[in-house]
């Protein structure tokens, strides 16, 4: 009788603390749901926070550009966050990697960098931004175009003499236009397009059917 006891005593505290167990494991789960939509729910409204001060601080606003990195990408003389200038990636384009890039340099992106230099650096140009893309890339960078005093767009231009690849990667209001841009550069041989060949595009540009 008494080792029957001792069994249903052992059984009975088994199952405690299975159930016990299972209570901590669920308690734990939704723990980690709730934790999970809130970080979600405050990331998105950080970021829509960001956009809305990007749209205020930055578009039809006038700036000098202070450096240019490469052929898409410059320095706009007023602070972004930590640093004294605000990087600006140019939207809908992609222009050749330059040897600053880790992934070295590829065919055409010296003449493009020296193109955008040559262009704008020391200039002051208008930053226009686009409802239907994103503010700002993974790095962090202001995706935008720049408008010239002329009225001029330097993301277009680049485009047009043979400079840079129109970006299909991404969704933006001028997509049309800069495969079309793109098109008759390569018709008309125009910078890159008279001597490029398949293994020196850009690795998206290759895929590209």
């Amino acid at each position: 009788m008494k080792a029957k006891k001792t069994r249903f005593a052992q059984s009975r505290q088994r199952r405690n603390t299975l159930l016990l167990s299972a209570f901590l494991f669920l308690a734990a789960v939704v723990w980690f749901d709730r934790s999970f939509h809130s970080y979600r729910k405050t990331s998105v409204l950080t970021q829509k926070i960001q956009d809305v001060n990007d749209w205020d601080k930055y578009n039809e606003k006038s700036f000098t550009v202070v450096k240019v990195v490469d052929g898409d990408t410059i320095d706009i003389n007023v602070p972004d966050v930590n640093f004294a200038t605000t990087r600006i990636r140019l939207l809908g384009i992609d222009t050749p990697e330059t040897e600053k890039s880790p992934t070295g340099p590829m065919y055409y992106g010296r003449q493009a960098s020296e193109f955008t230099s040559k262009t704008v650096l020391g200039q002051k140009v208008t930053v226009i931004m686009d409802k239907l893309s994103k503010t700002r890339d993974k790095y962090n960078r202001l995706l935008c175009y720049i408008r010239f005093a002329d009225g001029r767009i330097l993301n277009e231009e680049l485009v047009s003499e043979g400079f840079a690849y129109a970006d299909t990667r991404f969704p933006h209001s001028q997509f049309n236009k800069y495969i079309q841009l793109e098109k008759t550069a390569q018709k008309q041989k125009k910078g890159l397009w008279e001597k490029v060949v398949q293994n020196q595009l850009p690795k998206w540009h290759k895929n590209q059917k």
